[in-house]
């Protein structure tokens, strides 16, 4: 990857993570994710699953809902998510069928990873799609975050 967009996604990704350390304010875990099209931001949350008692209520899926209301689509094409941490099963579906064409993301998910970790779900060839995808982006940073929440937790 060129070092242009290197920084680039580094300073998305850092965005994300003050997205992120808004969620323990509510009980969630800090984990966050934007939709950038264009050079602006369409799509931004965090964790709300604790807040409003929803199982699918992850940054990934909150995030895509609000860009397909600006964009005015259920297609979020020519846009990249940046995320905290690697995409599960169903977050990595939704980006799988909102047609996102590239992918980003910080720590990832040796547990319930689905961008390469656990499964591959944004690399499979039976699917309709499969989105560029960049993990590791400040991966420590994304990672303490995770690692503080649970800390204070024990």
């Amino acid at each position: 990857m060129d070092e242009t967009r290197r920084t680039e996604d580094e300073g998305w990704i850092a965005e994300a993570i003050e997205e992120a350390a808004l969620a323990p304010a509510h009980g969630d875990v800090p984990i966050a994710a934007l939709v950038v099209h264009d050079g602006r931001v369409i799509g931004r949350a965090h964790n709300e699953r604790e807040r409003h008692g929803d199982p699918t209520a992850h940054a990934e899926i909150v995030a895509l809902r609000a860009a397909a209301a600006a964009l005015g689509s259920w297609r979020v094409l020519d846009s990249t998510i940046y995320i905290t941490l690697e995409p599960c099963a169903m977050c990595a579906g939704a980006i799988v069928l909102a047609r996102v064409p590239r992918v980003v993301f910080g720590a990832w998910d040796p547990k319930a990873g689905a961008a390469g970790s656990v499964l591959d779900i944004l690399s499979e060839p039976q699917l309709n799609h499969s989105p560029e995808v960049v993990g590791g982006v400040l991966e420590a940073e994304c990672a303490m975050l995770l690692t503080d929440f649970f800390a204070e937790r024990r």
